[in-house]
Formats: structure tokens, C-alpha cells, sequence
């Protein structure tokens, strides 16, 4: 199986989740491919993701992720608890110290809910915190240094250890994504 986990304020729908959508469809058929569309309380997106991942695991299928941004925060989670490997595009490395900034009324563009963040949802997205990657091997990190939003070299020190491909400029969608995947793949283990 694999899951494709988006970011805040994003849907399957972005440009990054339709093109691996397309991806996978054309290149591997066979293969089980989530994408589900997150709740906006991260509680709730961590219990549905874990629910995804159980049943997968219950059905004997391999676990791999894609994660983008907020997605590649909760990538990690998985790939930690769980294992399996993983492919975190610009991740969030501490997002819960950006939530101020999002508390109050939010609109997704992609799916058009209107919702609030909560102050609680900031301890809430903190209690999924990989603060030590214990499994390096099991990730690839995917880094643009023209990221806006997330400060790519807080991803450098974290996943240090793991496979890492830092380009200069780009930004927070990281350009040049499509290019990627059939690396991505390959260190997911689907090319066997």
C-alpha cells in the first residue's frame, strides 16, 4: 500500500497529489494507492491515517508513504510507529510552533470547508512528534531551499541521517516534484 498524505489546507487534489495519483496509475496498476482527504482536526487525521495503516498491515500489505509538508510530519509518525518506508517532500519538522500563526477561521481552497484551529489543535499535533529518527533507512527526504513557509534546514538537521536530496531554490510545493517520483519509487521498494 501506499499512502499519500497531504498538507494543511490541502487535498488529494493539489497539484503534487494529482500528479502522483497519475503516476501511480500509469506505472504501477496493481498497487493499493490511498489518498484520502484529511479532517481538519489533526486528531481525527492522525486516527483515520492509523485505521489506513492497520488494516493494510492486518491485510499483510507492505507499508509506504508520500508526504508533503504537515503530510511528512505525520509520515514520520507512521513510518516510526509502524514502519514501512517513506518519501517526505518539504516536511514539517515542528509544526505545532507554527500553529499560532493559524489559529481561528481557515478555508481550504481545494475542498472549500470553512473551520476553525483550535489552540488545543497545537498540543494535539505536537503528541505525533518523531523528535529522534530512530530508522533513518526507512526515509527520503526531498528538500527546496527556496521553501517559504518551513525553514528547509530544520528538515537537514533532523533527518540527517537518512537519504536526502536538498535542491537550491525551488519553494514550498517543491518544483519539479513530477521529476522525482520515479526516485521516490524506487526507494519505496516498488520497483521489485
Amino acid at each position: 500500500m501506499l499512502l499519500y498524505i497531504h498538507g494543511f489546507n490541502s487535498s488529494p487534489l493539489s497539484e503534487k497529489g494529482t500528479v502522483t495519483e497519475r503516476f501511480i496509475t500509469d506505472n504501477y496498476p496493481e498497487l493499493v494507492f490511498l489518498q484520502p482527504q484529511l479532517p481538519s482536526s489533526p486528531k481525527d487525521a492522525m486516527t483515520l491515517l492509523c485505521n489506513l495503516v492497520e488494516s493494510a498491515q492486518s491485510d499483510g500489505e507492505e507499508l509506504t508513504f508520500i508526504g508533503s509538508s504537515l503530510g511528512g510530519y505525520f509520515a514520520s509518525y507512521l513510518a516510526e510507529k509502524y514502519g514501512g518506508r517513506a518519501a517526505l517532500i518539504n516536511p514539517a519538522v515542528t509544526p505545532f510552533e507554527l500553529f499560532d500563526e493559524f489559529i481561528g477561521p481557515q478555508h481550504n481552497p481545494y475542498t472549500d470547508e470553512h473551520y476553525q484551529v483550535l489552540p488545543e489543535h497545537k498540543c494535539d499535533v505536537a503528541e505525533f512528534n518523531t523528535q529522534v529518527i530512530f530508522n533513518p533507512d526507512r526515509f527520503f527526504v526531498l528538500l527546496q531551499s527556496g521553501d517559504e513557509v518551513l525553514d528547509y534546514r530544520q528538515a537537514v538537521q533532523k533527518y540527517h541521517c537518512c537519504k536526502l536530496l536538498v535542491e537550491a531554490g525551488g519553494d514550498h510545493s517543491f518544483i519539479g516534484y513530477e521529476k522525482q517520483l520515479h526516485s521516490i519509487c524506487q526507494f519505496l521498494f516498488l520497483d521489485k
